[in-house]
């Protein structure tokens, strides 16, 4: 095994979803780093889907209040005291970290594109992005929930009804340890065909 392939593997091993993080704000140099690639991730017919949306400081209060607003759209009826408890926790959830990636595929007018496609190529783009916050000592958590899927939220960032939302990546330093993780061996999930 080369030492680069040895290095990348360290990394996939290493990364953890760490959702405690520090105040401290990631530079513009590392980020920048860290969307450069995802331009590197696989993609069909090279249509590049991807669309990357960077917020700091008032930008994730702002989306946090279109957020609390699709939310309420979408309660229907239930108890007020309940209805406000989750309204608050959807309007703040964004300041859990110092920067927000948004990550979207563009759906495809082409005839050859197929959707889905994109939205896996673009899916491989924020593996890189999580893989090289964690070279930079930060820690990326991918998140989606329902505001990934409403109409008004993909309206807040200028995509169509049919773009899609496939992360909201927390960006920041851990704020705790990282926690030990035992993935199911691949053995146990894989068929040998033809071997």
């Amino acid at each position: 095994m080369s030492v680069q392939v040895k290095s990348v593997l360290d990394t996939i091993r290493r990364r953890r979803s760490i959702g405690k993080v520090t105040d401290q704000l990631p530079s513009r140099e590392q980020i920048e780093e860290i969307l450069e690639a995802a331009t590197h991730a696989p993609n069909h017919h090279n249509v590049q889907p991807w669309r990357f949306f960077v917020l700091a400081g008032k930008a994730r209060e702002e989306l946090g209040q279109a957020m609390e607003q699709a939310l309420r759209a979408r309660l229907g009826d239930m108890p007020q005291e309940r209805a406000e408890s989750l309204l608050a926790k959807e309007r703040n959830k964004l300041l859990r970290a110092p920067v927000i990636i948004t990550v979207a595929s563009e759906h495809s007018q082409e005839s050859h594109v197929v959707d889905i496609e994109n939205v896996e190529a673009t899916a491989a783009a924020v593996q890189n992005m999580l893989l090289v916050a964690e070279e930079h000592g930060l820690t990326a958590l991918w998140r989606t929930g329902d505001a990934a899927y409403d109409p008004a939220i993909k309206h807040w960032f200028g995509l169509s009804p049919d773009d899609h939302i496939v992360a909201f990546i927390y960006l920041g330093y851990p704020a705790i340890p990282r926690q030990e993780r035992k993935p199911t061996p691949a053995h146990h999930k894989t068929t040998w065909l033809g071997w």
